[in-house]
């Protein structure tokens, strides 16, 4: 996937105003319109250029979008990082009039297609009563947490125009309840704390998305929680009684002899909690001893005399 520059596409500088940047949609939507301009890649060009306005006339897509830096050049293989969106507050309701069904693989990679946080649920709304904009952010979280729950700050960051015309930081800090089996893609809901009313309508509510950061032991998948655990030759070929490492303490582990790499053993209910709660699969990789030393060496050698052991048998060779 090519990383798109939207600014070299509307032909404005990065510090343009928005009033500059709909001057140049404008000059540029009029060049390209398929029904009046004789250039060969008209439509193709009216179809980017309706994408870049799409990102930067919204403060918020905008201010997203350079979070990315400016080191990125048209062109470039991009991927967007994890936590690129991490903190930030997201308004408004989709789209506001490109066809959101010509947008690149670049715009679906960043904002989905629904606008920002296309996938995400709950997206905001406008009512006739002049309630207030739902919000939208991620947080991310240890999976520690999502097994005792915890209560933590959150910086969050949204947009708002200046006097310059030009989009700007706003940061506030609240203090969010992590509820203990939180997963992974689920939604917190604080009320009242988007956007706010206008006149006597009622603030509307943020929702948060819930991310868990890479873990040094586990991954997740759904409520079931997965560990690499290293085990030596003899644990593997005898059977052991192992120390196994969880988010909720150690346990004990019963090998069974001749076990291979690769195998998983379940410890049921250790994955996250819930009414039924998640498993912790344990997969075993079996870690050779290094042979750095005489005495290594000889019992590699020993080891190889005593078992005969072909681990190409299987191949014919």
């Amino acid at each position: 996937m090519e990383f798109k520059d939207y600014y070299q596409l509307m032909g404005v500088k990065r510090d343009a105003t928005q009033d500059e940047i709909k001057r140049a949609y404008r000059k540029l939507a009029r060049k390209y319109h398929p029904d009046v301009s004789k250039e060969p890649d008209a439509e193709a060009r009216f179809k980017e250029v309706g994408e870049a306005y799409e990102v930067l006339k919204d403060p918020e897509k905008r201010t997203a979008y350079d979070q990315l830096g400016a080191n990125w050049k048209a062109g470039q293989d991009f991927h967007p990082p994890p936590d690129w969106d991490q903190g930030f507050e997201f308004h408004g309701g989709g789209f506001t009039g490109a066809d959101a069904d010509h947008f690149s693989d670049f715009f679906e990679s960043l904002f989905g297609r629904g606008g920002f946080g296309g996938a995400r649920a709950g997206h905001a709304r406008r009512e006739f009563y002049a309630r207030g904009e739902d919000a939208h952010a991620k947080v991310l979280i240890d999976v520690e947490d999502a097994y005792r729950g915890t209560t933590r700050p959150l910086t969050l960051r949204h947009t708002e125009l200046g006097a310059d015309g030009r989009p700007h930081l706003k940061e506030r800090t609240l203090n969010v309840s992590i509820p203990k089996g939180v997963r992974q893609g689920q939604h917190i809901r604080l009320a009242k704390q988007g956007g706010a009313g206008i006149g006597k309508g009622a603030a509307g509510d943020l929702y948060l998305e819930v991310e868990f950061r890479p873990h040094p032991l586990y991954s997740v998948e759904g409520k079931d929680l997965y560990l690499n655990l290293p085990v030596a030759p003899w644990e593997a070929a005898l059977g052991a009684t192992l120390k196994v490492p969880t988010p909720d303490g150690t346990v004990d582990l019963k090998l069974p002899p001749g076990s291979s790499g690769g195998r998983k053993l379940r410890l049921r209910g250790r994955g996250l909690p819930a009414k039924e709660p998640g498993d912790l699969y344990v997969v075993l990789q079996i870690a050779l001893p290094k042979a750095d030393s005489e005495a290594a060496k000889k019992a590699y050698a020993d080891f190889e005399q005593a078992l005969a052991f072909n681990p190409r048998a299987h191949l014919g060779i």
